[in-house]
């Protein structure tokens, strides 16, 4: 997958197989069966979550969430694979609070510029705050970057093991 180029902190793809979604779902569920400890995997209904486990796993390793839908493949019907990487829930909730404290304290210090602007007051504080908030964002996004390139070797070995799975 060429994921250096993309700007996009969690990567998606997309594939259509030939069989359908029950035949793609006991893939994964024989293929659990005989899991490696290093892995972690969650099949419900057609939703599949897998992840690096034990020892290797770090607050930044990665999951790969997979849906199974049925489609109609070259009149025969088939499954459309939805796959996407992206960290740990708790780590997501925290990156999105983080951005929800960052954009109300920004909001509201906007909300203050314009008062005080507005009754002839200095803004420069609020301005400052503002700015601030702004560098914070940036931050925010620099570090999930780097969060997501830690994973980019245990993305590669989840990609690995999907490929595996669909293979067999």
């Amino acid at each position: 997958m060429e994921t250096e180029k993309k700007i996009r902190l969690r990567l998606r793809f997309y594939k259509d197989v030939a069989e359908n979604c029950t035949q793609v779902r006991d893939k994964f569920v024989n293929y659990r069966k005989n899991l490696s400890p290093d892995y972690v995997m969650k099949i419900r209904n057609n939703h599949i979550q897998f992840t690096i486990g034990g020892d290797k796993q770090k607050y930044w390793s990665p999951y790969l969430t997979v849906e199974l839908e049925e489609k109609e493949i070259e009149g025969t019907l088939g499954t459309h694979i939805r796959g996407l990487f992206g960290p740990a829930q708790t780590l997501w909730t925290f990156f999105i609070f983080m951005h929800f404290i960052v954009a109300g304290i920004f909001l509201t210090f906007s909300m203050f510029a314009f008062s005080d602007y507005s009754l002839n007051k200095p803004i420069k504080s609020d301005l400052i705050i503002m700015f601030v908030m702004t560098i914070v964002w940036f931050l925010l996004y620099v570090i999930a970057r780097q969060t997501r390139e830690n994973g980019h070797g245990q993305m590669d070995e989840l990609e690995d093991v999907f490929l595996k799975i669909m293979e067999s």
